[in-house]
């Protein structure tokens, strides 16, 4: 006859709860990340990819070279229209220019953002 400690029931249990709960955090974590997913957009720019994520009030981007700016939104009267004084992004749908010191540049193929398997 087997005779187990509570030590050893113990051990029994904890690893089978603490894998199922582990599992659960790891799909939040891609819950998270499809959910932002759902306002985020790459798009072209010079050849090279941008990426936008869209807040209530706000546009983050992540330029080409890993740099990421914050953008807040201003009143447009028609389209959108974000800026920090330094930057502006402006358009209508998918159809995005990125302003930077006067100089406008067109956003091209802006899809919407896929988030990449694991």
């Amino acid at each position: 006859m087997f005779i187990c400690t509570a030590k050893q029931l113990r051990a029994v249990w904890v690893a089978p709860i603490a894998s199922v709960l582990l599992a659960g955090c790891t799909d939040m974590k891609t819950k998270d990340e499809e959910e932002a997913a759902k306002n985020t957009f790459a798009c072209q720019m010079a050849g090279e990819r941008l990426v936008l994520r869209f807040d209530v009030a706000e546009v983050r981007l992540l330029l080409p070279g890993g740099d990421r700016i914050s953008l807040y939104q201003i009143p447009a009267a028609s389209g959108v229209r974000y800026s920090n004084g330094d930057f502006e992004l402006r358009g209508k749908g998918m159809d995005l220019q990125l302003v930077r010191n006067g100089a406008a540049v067109q956003l091209v193929d802006c899809k919407p953002y896929v988030v990449p398997p694991k």
